[in-house]
């Protein structure tokens, strides 16, 4: 896609008598090198009566030579020519291997033909001290002429200036301002005198007013705008002449047509030849016009147009749902930071310092735009080979009838926020979500980290290194090690509570029951994961194979009701069920059970970490079972003014259940959109 635009530009040259104008030399045609594409153009001469010779100067740039018979009053020149903007990289090229770093040497035969553009002129004391300043240390051949071209930028103020001719480079250095032409010039010299072959550009600059602002850095011009400007190209190998326009300290783009490119400014002049003696009058006129513009992001369709185009898409929607024809379709837009665009977690790697922050930002966004009654899920995602751990995947759950999942969203924790929640806190709420379950905090169970796996690792250790600072190569081990030796291994990493849906007296209801263990204590598998994912499952009492309950999810495809509203139990409405207070669970020595009935293998896990509390949420088989528990956790944590942070297990696939989630992929942040009908 490209905008096509109209450039227009007229001088006039208006004497006081009649004149005898000798052959004149017009350089206002494109150069055959110009990379944006020029689809017409067309030069006109006033007075008509002249002759006009068309040539291409020894370096290949066109010029027009005209010859007037009569004297005249006036002489104007009007350029019409029509160009598109295609966007290009400046950077889409490749070096010659000897090319690639600088300083580098051209090859003997190649030097000899730019000789014109190594020519250089004798270095006053501000040239040389310039040219010497420059650091002669091997780098990449690109970024050394970035960083030049910026820092002739940096270093020389742009100006407006009427007078003919070109500064030296010692008077720009010395005033440390100039034109366009100054600029080039001094740049074309501390090429020439850093061994760099270049030469002097006169053209084109279209500047196109941006669709939308930039969210950092200069906002570019207000109109479209254009004019002779003046930049510096340098002779690499491999790639040819790449432009430098120290005025901006970028690369040419597409938006420099260049005319005339040749190792001296005087020569690329648009205009040259005598005239008579007489006063002059100059007038001079330039303007660009969009006359095509293709349809792009950031300028789409007219008002127009979009309600053609929405009248030709219900149509066919129509036709589609006569013959009954259900499609739907999904998304994976991508985004990245606008801040440090270089970084590696915004280029190559997946997992990154500020990725997961901003995904959570953008999580909160994507809820306000799709369900404000949305549930935010902090869940593990895809799992790559040679990854430690399963990536992080954020997701938004919400009814499809309009109804909230999650009512109030200060009930759901900041994901980067410290709110000081400790096992004191962990074990408050999971005594209050038993009772609001309508279960007794009996049944919860206190989860610790293995001693003996960690005091194994511990005696590893060399005898100097201190356990919390244990000086290991693994980051991740490292960091696992720390935490654990400095919360105690006497202290519970968290609760579990054991709990399924069967069937109750008047109808199903939520039932738990104990967890016998041979250890007497529920020792979690080592590791970085939530604890819900580190349960001792396979320590549980043994059952034969067709006695143990399997978890069947509902065939998505069986006819269901409307999605249930469950009742909740807001701060005010008292629990059905008190107990009295007991011990705390890792306060006693856990009493023996003989006969721990039914086994249960599916559990909460309520879990403090970094000063966040979270409740991992077992499987289930069903989308009522699990709006159940989420109504649940949200009564129990507004009636503790605690937020909570929900993980574990997504709900069954369910299409009263939609959802948008947030993930990371190498260079970016992924958002899979769900499946939409229109």
């Amino acid at each position: 896609m490209s905008i096509r635009v109209a450039l227009y530009h007229r001088t006039v040259y208006h004497y006081d008598r009649l004149v005898t104008l000798a052959p004149q030399v017009v350089r206002l045609r494109p150069a055959p090198h110009s990379r944006t594409p020029v689809t017409s153009y067309s030069l006109r001469v006033e007075p008509r009566d002249h002759f006009i010779n068309w040539q291409q100067d020894p370096h290949g740039n066109f010029l027009a030579r005209l010859v007037f018979p009569n004297r005249t009053r006036e002489f104007s020149l009007e350029v019409d020519l029509v160009a598109e903007m295609t966007v290009y990289n400046p950077f889409d090229f490749f070096l010659e291997p000897y090319a690639e770093s600088s300083p580098f040497v051209y090859e003997d035969w190649q030097a000899k033909e730019l000789t014109p553009y190594l020519e250089t002129l004798a270095a006053g004391l501000k040239l040389a001290a310039f040219v010497d300043s420059v650091s002669r240390e091997k780098i990449r051949t690109i970024d050394f002429l970035v960083e030049l071209n910026r820092r002739v930028q940096g270093v020389i103020r742009y100006e407006i200036r009427m007078e003919p001719g070109v500064q030296t480079p010692e008077e720009t250095l010395s005033l440390a301002s100039g034109s366009c032409r100054d600029t080039a010039w001094l740049l074309v010299q501390i090429l020439r005198h850093l061994g760099l072959a270049a030469r002097f550009v006169s053209g084109y600059l279209i500047q196109l007013k941006p669709d939308v602002k930039p969210l950092e850095g200069p906002e570019g011009p207000q109109r479209d705008f254009t004019d002779l400007h003046a930049w510096a190209e340098v002779y690499l190998p491999g790639a040819g002449w790449v432009g430098l326009d120290p005025t901006s300290g970028l690369l040419a783009g597409e938006g420099h047509i260049p005319l005339a490119a040749t190792p001296e400014p005087f020569s690329a002049a648009p205009v040259s030849g005598a005239v008579s003696t007489c006063e002059v009058e100059f007038h001079h006129e330039m303007r660009v016009t969009r006359i095509h513009e293709d349809p792009r992001v950031t300028k789409p369709y007219t008002d127009d147009q979009w309600k053609a185009i929405c009248e030709v898409g219900e149509t066919i929607d129509r036709e589609l749902a006569a013959g009954d024809v259900r499609l739907t379709m999904g998304g994976e837009p991508t985004f990245v930071s606008i801040y440090d665009m270089d970084g590696e977690e915004w280029n190559t790697a997946a997992l990154g310092p500020h990725k997961k922050r901003l995904a959570g930002e953008l999580l909160l966004r994507l809820r306000e735009e799709f369900a404000p009654g949305g549930l935010l899920h902090f869940g593990q995602g895809k799992w790559y080979p040679g990854e430690s751990l399963p990536r992080w995947a954020y997701t938004c759950y919400w009814r499809t009838d309009g109804l909230p999942l999650w009512h109030d969203p200060k009930w759901i924790a900041d994901p980067d926020r410290d709110y000081g929640f400790g096992v004191e806190q962990a074990w408050a709420f999971s005594e209050e979500l038993a009772r609001r379950l309508e279960i007794s905090p009996d049944f919860l169970v206190a989860a610790y980290e293995d001693p003996l796996a960690y005091l194994h690792r511990e005696r590893q250790l060399p005898i100097n290194v201190d356990p919390k600072d244990n000086k290991l190569d693994d980051p991740e081990e490292r960091e696992r090690m720390r935490k654990v030796f400095e919360r105690g291994l006497s202290r519970p990493t968290g609760f579990v509570l054991p709990v399924k849906r069967g069937p109750g007296k008047d109808g199903p209801d939520w039932q738990s029951g104990l967890w016998m263990l041979r250890a007497r204590h529920l020792f979690l598998s080592p590791g970085d994961s939530p604890i819900g994912l580190r349960l001792p499952l396979q320590s549980l009492p043994w059952e034969p194979a067709d006695q143990i309950e399997e978890l069947h999810t509902l065939d998505p495809m069986a006819p269901v009701e409307r999605l249930p509203v469950p009742q909740r139990m807001l701060p005010s409405a008292p629990l059905r069920r008190k107990t009295k207070q007991r011990a705390r669970p890792w306060e006693a020595p856990p009493a023996p059970v003989k006969d721990p009935g039914a086994v249960v293998r599916t559990a909460f896990a309520i879990e403090p970490r970094e000063g966040r509390l979270c409740v991992f949420l077992p499987p289930v088989t069903s989308a009522e079972e699990y709006v159940e528990l989420v109504t649940a956790i949200e009564d129990t944590a507004a009636r503790l003014e605690m937020p909570v942070i929900i993980e574990g297990y997504a709900p069954p696939y369910d299409a009263r259940l939609q959802h948008v989630k947030v993930t990371p992929d190498p260079g970016v942040i992924e958002v899979n959109l769900q499946p939409a009908a229109n």
